[in-house]
């Protein structure tokens, strides 16, 4: 069987460790690396890379997942992982569907728009972090100005 792929064996396992890097690092989808170089350089078809990235994505989610939970100063809402959980069940349902009846070259473009729109939005969009007020709700930060006895003082931020 490994003597069968297009490849040497090392390859694929330099490849799913650049994943599982970019992964752990960045908390991206093994897809972003798995499919362009299983299309581009280990001609595999689209549907085929997105099938292996998907099944490649559990183990090294759940990996990745406990390791950030062991993480003290890294707050992981169960409730928020469980309704996510629910919604991308079905939406992997539907997606799947939709990949089987698209063509691959269709599949594919939409892949690399999806990728550039993302890339595009996280290159441009200069997110502020956000803190938790005491009732544990997002609240963003904003300065207060006083004004004692003519003098403008600012304080620090809430």
């Amino acid at each position: 069987m490994i003597s069968q792929l297009g490849n040497p064996w090392w390859f694929y396992v330099l490849l799913g460790v650049a994943a599982g890097v970019l992964s752990g690092v960045m908390g991206v989808g093994s897809g972003i690396i798995l499919v362009p170089t299983l299309v581009l350089f280990c001609s595999f078809g689209q549907k085929s890379a997105q099938g292996m990235s998907l099944a490649v994505m559990v183990p090294m989610a759940l990996v990745g997942a406990l390791r950030y939970w062991k993480i003290p100063n890294i707050e992981m809402s169960i409730s928020v992982i469980g309704l996510i959980v629910c919604g991308a069940l079905i939406g992997a349902l539907v997606g799947t569907e939709l990949a089987g009846r698209l063509p691959n070259h269709i599949l594919r473009k939409v892949f690399a728009a999806v990728l550039i729109i993302a890339a595009v939005r996280m290159f441009t969009t200069s997110a502020r972090p956000k803190q938790r007020g005491l009732d544990n709700n997002s609240v963003e930060q904003k300065s207060i100005s006083s004004v004692n006895n003519g003098d403008i003082q600012n304080e620090s931020k809430i």
